[in-house]
């Protein structure tokens, strides 16, 4: 009886978004055989995973990789969705990285009595001496277990949203006041709609101050690195983003608009929704972040010299909406008209498929700059992988190289025999 062959690798990268095409750029350099493996299409959840007025976070000039400019954007626009996905793309031909598409990885289980690992797929069986899971901070979407399914109003992640047109008439309760949620509840206000936003705990930056944009400042006040860091909370929402061209987060200016702000959403009872108390402290505190930075970045442009023009109309405030002084506490959703809650409350980890001793009692990776505790396992794109910068296009770039970098060296080892 014919014995069937295993396919054989160095390396198996789980993962062609931003995090998976980096790591075959750099272990394509370094020699390393890899092949990587997408369930979907190249850059996927750019494609079809995210609201259709979504942009990059960050300006041409800096959301890319060293390799590749992007052709036909301006270096200070923030690309399209549909654009940065054919980014990846085209970068991936680039490279002619040995991308497999349509296949998904089911289940990574570490051999007995020798090295590597046994890949399950869905086209059959891989066996990899190494794994890195490039699967990124966005897998499956999260949001508190507080209305109940069968409550007489529809709930939708922000991830499944698209579009005003696709909600059922009515006004929208937008949880979570990060750059997702921040901007869906503007659009939705646009579009006509009454508007609820739940907004708790936040670090809100300057999109941009003085001439130049925060991921600008991130980089020359040294805060992507974070060698001084200040105690942070984890789990706050990043209030920043490219929407309409690029502008700050102003909540202040939101309320001015229509958008009805309310506190942290704490529970659902009977039909009425109820929030917590200390809305005006949070956004008081996202203010103090927002000063902070205008400070370091005077402080910056004082001590270099350098000729950027004054903006004193950043250190304005509006004045405090109503919603901020007299607080809705309680809200009844069928009085207040709201037909939909959406919930902008970002995601969790699912590493179920990975079978292997490299996670906390938590399930969180278990791991050191993506170096996990399981020898020969990896992980890439995931929040505060070595610093601030690793989930997005800038860091998971670098923090690729060093990954690859230590898979070499750890095949210096395993090849290794005395003389």
């Amino acid at each position: 009886m014919a014995v069937e062959s295993v396919e054989k690798i160095n390396t198996l990268v789980v993962g062609a978004g931003q995090a998976g095409i980096a790591m075959s750029e750099h272990l394509a350099a370094m020699g390393v055989p890899h092949l990587v493996l997408e369930r979907k299409r190249i850059a996927e959840r750019w494609r079809t995973e995210r609201w259709d007025s979504l942009v990059a976070n960050g300006p041409a000039w800096h959301d890319r990789f060293p390799g590749l400019a992007f052709e036909g954007v301006s270096p200070e626009a923030f690309p399209p969705k549909e654009r940065m996905a054919q980014y990846f793309e085209d970068y991936a031909a680039m490279l002619r990285a040995p991308v497999r598409t349509g296949v998904e990885v089911l289940q990574v289980e570490r051999h007995r009595g020798r090295p590597g690992f046994k890949v399950s797929t869905s086209e059959g069986v891989i066996e990899a001496m190494n794994v890195v899971a490039a699967t990124g901070p966005f897998q499956v979407p999260s949001y508190p277990a507080i209305v109940p399914a069968d409550a007489p109003v529809a709930q939708l992640h922000s991830s499944a949203y698209k579009n005003p047109g696709q909600l059922a008439d009515g006004a929208v309760l937008v949880v979570g006041a990060g750059a997702s949620g921040s901007q869906i509840a503007e659009e939705l206000r646009q579009a006509g709609r009454k508007v609820y936003l739940s907004v708790g705990e936040h670090y809100r930056p300057p999109r941009s101050y003085r001439g130049r944009d925060y991921c600008w400042w991130l980089g020359a006040l040294g805060l992507w690195d974070e060698v001084r860091v200040k105690p942070k909370k984890k789990h706050v929402a990043f209030a920043v983003s490219g929407y309409e061209g690029g502008k700050t987060v102003d909540f202040r200016r939101l309320a001015h608009a229509g958008i009805e702000l309310v506190g942290l959403t704490e529970s659902y009872e009977n039909g009425v929704m109820r929030f917590a108390e200390g809305l005006a402290r949070n956004v008081a505190e996202g203010d103090q972040a927002y000063f902070d930075v205008l400070r370091d970045a005077d402080a910056y442009i004082a001590e270099n010299g350098l000729a950027l023009p004054p903006e004193p109309e950043a250190w304005e405030l509006l004045p405090d909406p109503r919603c901020l002084t007299e607080p809705i506490l309680r809200l009844d959703l069928q009085q207040a008209g709201i037909t939909t809650v959406l919930w902008a409350t970002g995601f969790q980890f699912d590493f179920s498929w990975l079978k292997v001793n490299a996670f906390h009692e938590n399930g969180e990776p278990y791991h050191k700059r993506g170096i996990s505790a399981e020898s020969g396992i990896y992980f890439l794109g995931l929040p505060n992988l070595v610093n601030r910068a690793s989930s997005f296009i800038y860091g998971v770039w670098h923090d690729a190289k060093y990954i690859a970098d230590h898979i070499l060296l750890q095949q210096g080892y395993l090849s290794y025999e005395k003389s």
